[in-house]
């Protein structure tokens, strides 16, 4: 079962790659029909990178403020939580935990965005930029999905989250890239840690207009459904029309 009125996925204009107010994501969901909304904007730390996709302190403290006044003006008409999407850093993991544990989080979700590179900024593996494609492609695909998946997996391990976002996001823009058994074998390790860890897997909407289905692909949304992993449904909107986005497609 997924609960296809909550939209557990929404960002705001303070990770500075997202658009419109935090009230006019809600006043979306009100519209879509939605009964729960959870803002789970970005953390990251330690990453070296050309431009900011993240939350600062300060706009943590203002995202937090917002989303408790937005709670409050809009109870009986839509729930709304604010929660965090935090992105994996090898390097930072006693850190990262020390940042969840600072607040009462409505949801925290645990991604993998920035892979380290010795000597070299990091890569953004979800980026459409052409630089990040094109250093990925010199990487190598492979070996790329091959350090994205075991670093996911010492991730499920490591981090005190509550829901794995967009499993199989990763070179998610890069062409001709060929999953092997061993990273199959990756996959399957991770969801089994994270039914011992009591984490639920998202299935991420914001794939249907990039690949004509969900984050992750229907072979793993199989293998979770398999270990009977709780599933929650997110849009990943980055404007507020995105929010509930082809939720109706989801129950195919």
């Amino acid at each position: 079962m997924i609960d296809l009125l909550s939209d557990g996925h929404v960002h705001t204009k303070l990770c500075h790659h997202a658009f419109g107010e935090m009230e006019d994501y809600v006043k979306a969901g009100i519209a879509k029909g939605l009964r729960q909304l959870i803002f789970l904007d970005h953390f990251e730390i330690g990453i070296s990178y050309f431009e900011t996709t993240w939350l600062t302190a300060d706009d943590f403290r203002i995202y937090r403020q917002e989303g408790q006044r937005l709670r409050e003006k809009y109870k009986g008409h839509i729930g709304v939580g604010i929660g965090v999407e935090v992105g994996f850093n090898p390097d930072y993991i006693v850190e990262t935990n020390r940042f969840i544990r600072a607040h009462d989080w409505a949801r925290v979700g645990l991604s993998y965005h920035f892979m380290p590179v010795v000597g070299a900024n990091h890569i953004n593996m979800l980026s459409r930029k052409h630089a990040n494609i094109q250093r990925i492609s010199d990487y190598g695909h492979g070996q790329m999905l091959d350090d994205y998946y075991a670093g996911l997996l010492k991730a499920v391990k490591s981090i005190d989250a509550d829901v794995v976002c967009h499993l199989d996001a990763g070179l998610r823009n890069s062409k001709n890239v060929v999953y092997e058994e061993r990273h199959w074998g990756l996959i399957a390790e991770i969801l089994q840690v994270m039914v011992g860890r009591k984490m639920a897997l998202e299935i991420n909407t914001s794939g249907y207009a990039l690949r004509g289905e969900p984050f992750p692909r229907q072979r793993i949304i199989e293998m979770a459904q398999g270990l009977k992993l709780p599933l929650v449904l997110g849009s990943d909107a980055h404007k507020p029309e995105q929010v509930g986005r082809n939720f109706e497609l989801v129950t195919e």
